[in-house]
């Protein structure tokens, strides 16, 4: 089976190169058809690289969170992806764009949760004085980074580490395990319905 991906973004898009890299293999049983932003993101630019048609809808446009939702939720349903990914997404979901497409909806984030949710997940590792943080892959639900995990894995703080030097080490596995999770959920190794790895 090879799945349809829409991908969300709302900076560079890391993770979404990987992504994009893994599906040239003609083997990687997933493509992503379309990128999406609630901004001008540099990431978009990887639309015109690898040929995938991108959308924005910025969120300023919109005189409430309800209304962006509503607009987004069209635009992605355009592609009807069998998953949408959150991929560096900086923007909480309204609760019927999540009701729309959960279980199959995706986000990774930069620690091991239930540590450190929220925005600042790094900076919070980091405060925290911790010797290890992570990354982890979860299903999406109305919570801020609380919903059931797919995948994660430990990642050490060093004693000189700078926020930027841990989030660049942090990306690296985010990354991986992001390939990884689409891999696994391609192959009926992880079930969403299930909301856990089978």
């Amino acid at each position: 089976m090879v799945l349809s991906l829409v991908v969300l973004i709302s900076g560079g898009g890391s993770n979404l190169r990987a992504l994009l890299e893994a599906s040239g293999d003609a083997e990687f049983p997933a493509r992503v058809v379309a990128i999406g932003a609630d901004r001008d993101a540099d990431g978009l630019e990887l639309g015109e690289e690898f040929g995938i048609p991108t959308f924005s809808v910025p969120f300023s446009s919109y005189p409430d969170r309800d209304a962006w939702g509503d607009a987004l939720l069209e635009q992605i349903q355009q592609w009807q992806p069998d998953l949408t990914m959150l991929s560096g997404f900086m923007r909480l979901l309204p609760p019927r764009v999540v009701s729309a497409l959960s279980p199959h909806l995706i986000n990774t984030h930069p620690a091991y949760l239930p540590e450190f949710p929220g925005a600042h997940g790094v900076r919070d590792a980091l405060a925290a004085g911790v010797t290890q943080t992570g990354a982890s892959i979860i299903v999406v639900d109305n919570g801020v980074d609380d919903g059931p995990i797919v995948s994660q894995e430990r990642v050490p703080v060093l004693p000189d580490d700078t926020q930027d030097s841990l989030h660049d080490r942090i990306k690296l596995v985010e990354r991986r395990l992001l390939v990884q999770a689409v891999l696994d959920i391609a192959n009926g190794h992880v079930d969403l319905k299930e909301h856990s790895p089978i």
